[in-house]
């Protein structure tokens, strides 16, 4: 019977083990899992930021793209606002060429302002201002600017019969239309 109390006895701790066993297993997991929870968390939380980092610098390269796209373009044109005020200078003195021809007594006086005129529209020519060439063409609303209409028999319709006043690009960009009459 000794024996058997012992054995009960032996049998009982052993018992205890395997129930805290189980308990200390389950901890073990829940510590393991919220861990994880947290690992995961880490990751997702790295995901977001390099996601917000590759987002904001693919920003700046468009940032700078259009940056460079602007002061390209203002460097392409940055004489634009200099040339237009030089314009009318020359229509003045296209108008003074057309006065002087028909007086002949102003040889010296016409030589003079076309030397001037070619030298000035030999200047812009330079620089890539070109007139805008619309006698007897289709009337063309992005290079011409109609002021005036007449009707004339054997011309077609929208074809400019004069031009009054010269229009002028600068590189590709037109910076005076011309104004034109047209035929209707």
């Amino acid at each position: 019977m000794n024996d058997t109390k012992e054995e009960i006895k032996q049998e009982q701790p052993k018992e205890e083990n395997k129930e805290k066993k189980p308990v200390k297993e389950e901890k073990k997991k829940k510590k393991k899992e919220k861990h994880e929870d947290k690992l995961n968390e880490a990751y997702n939380k790295i995901s977001e930021l390099e996601d917000k980092l590759l987002r904001e610098k693919a920003e700046m390269i468009n940032v700078n793209k259009r940056r460079d796209e602007e002061m390209h373009r203002m460097l392409k044109y940055c004489n634009e606002d200099l040339i237009k005020d030089i314009l009318p200078t020359i229509d003045n003195l296209e108008r003074a060429i057309q006065i002087t021809k028909e007086d002949e007594s102003n040889k010296k006086l016409l030589e003079g302002v076309k030397m001037v005129y070619c030298n000035l529209i030999n200047t812009l020519e330079k620089y890539e201002v070109k007139m805008i060439d619309g006698n007897n063409k289709p009337f063309d609303p992005t290079y011409h600017e109609a002021v005036l209409t007449d009707h004339v028999e054997d011309k077609e319709v929208g074809i400019v019969l004069e031009v009054l006043q010269k229009g002028y690009l600068y590189k590709e960009k037109v910076i005076r239309p011309a104004m034109v009459k047209v035929n209707e």
